[in-house]
């Protein structure tokens, strides 16, 4: 439509507001899991056992808690943005398959997906000009 047609000069603005929006709401979900302590953490860690790591739970879970926490932080100010993205996409794959091994139905598994896919989709564009990184 020609008169959307003029926002593609405006792609940073769109980054930096799916980088605002997607951080804040993954340090919303993530900042509960790192209050819950030990036991949500192996809780959360036992995900791992999907592709067949076993051992030490509870340092998975609170790596899951805070890459989802201070991983969306990043991703909101642009810092260390790809890492970052690798790291949530990662989680996120391992969450899908969390869903998936409990008999979940896509329905349940569609946040794990949708989200991963916008994080390896944001891994190859970059933080756009308003960030820190500024690439």
């Amino acid at each position: 439509m020609a008169i959307l047609g003029s926002l593609g000069k405006y792609r940073n603005t769109g980054l930096l507001i799916i980088r605002l929006g997607l951080g804040a709401m993954f340090i919303l979900h993530g900042y509960p899991k790192l209050l819950g302590g030990p036991d949500s953490w192996t809780s959360i860690g036992g995900a791992m056992q999907n592709i067949g790591i076993k051992f030490f739970p509870i340092f998975w879970g609170l790596m899951a808690a805070l890459t989802e926490t201070f991983g969306g932080f990043l991703v909101i100010i642009g810092l260390a943005f790809r890492p970052a993205c690798l790291l949530l996409f990662f989680t996120m794959v391992i969450a899908t398959l969390m869903h998936f091994s409990k008999g979940d139905d896509l329905n349940v598994a569609s946040h794990a997906i949708e989200a991963g896919i916008v994080f390896l989709g944001l891994l190859f564009i970059g933080p756009g000009k308003y960030s820190v990184d500024k690439k």
